[in-house]
């Protein structure tokens, strides 16, 4: 897992005024080793809440989302993962996931297909497990240049009642994310000037 470690690691993206939609949510973590600093800007589904600070750290994810009060099941919430690039491409970490998913649960059954995307290259895979819960998960490369791999996942019931409609805002918010170079300009242990934060694409 790829967290951040001092710095507050998401905020609001913008401000939305009076009847726009939502402005976002961007997560962020600085430069470790040779991989460069990294934000991601998503979409904030109306009515969800967005967090990466107290939650997301508390399971060791970098950012969930989710409606109505934390209940600390796994059920209706949105995950990002994001970690060092290790394996060679998408195919592999689909591959692996698949590969560990079913050493778990072998008579579950999964689907993959990619995801269009306009920046990134992501692939999808939706696996129905033998306890009655869904595990829909979305990997995405940034780039070799970025040094990361990311990925996005739900958990819900396979009755659900808003299974369809809760798949596919899933779907848009991997599909609508950006990968940012986040880069924050404040020499090492220089307090007294302030900082200067920001990501670029």
């Amino acid at each position: 897992m790829f967290l951040v470690s001092v710095l507050p690691a998401c905020f609001a993206a913008g401000r939305a005024e009076s009847g726009q939609a939502d402005p976002g949510v961007m997560v962020y973590g600085k430069a470790d080793g040779n991989v460069p600093g990294w934000a991601v800007l998503a979409d904030k589904l109306p009515g969800w809440t967005a967090d990466c600070c107290m939650y997301a750290r508390a399971i060791g994810v970098n950012l969930v989302m989710y409606q109505g009060e934390w209940t600390g099941k796994p059920e209706r919430v949105i995950v990002l993962n994001v970690w060092p690039a290790r394996l060679h491409g998408l195919d592999d970490e689909v591959a692996a996931d698949r590969k560990h998913y079913l050493r778990r649960d072998p008579g579950a059954r999964s689907a993959e297909f990619p995801i269009p995307h306009s920046k990134m290259a992501c692939d999808a895979i939706v696996y129905e497990g033998t306890d009655r819960f869904d595990d829909a998960v979305v990997f995405c490369d940034p780039g070799k240049a970025t040094g990361i791999r990311l990925s996005w996942s739900m958990t819900l019931a396979a009755g659900d009642a808003e299974r369809k409609a809760l798949l596919e805002d899933f779907m848009k918010v991997a599909a609508n994310a950006s990968y940012l170079r986040y880069q924050d300009d404040r020499p090492p242990h220089d307090v007294s000037r302030g900082s200067s934060k920001h990501a670029a694409p």
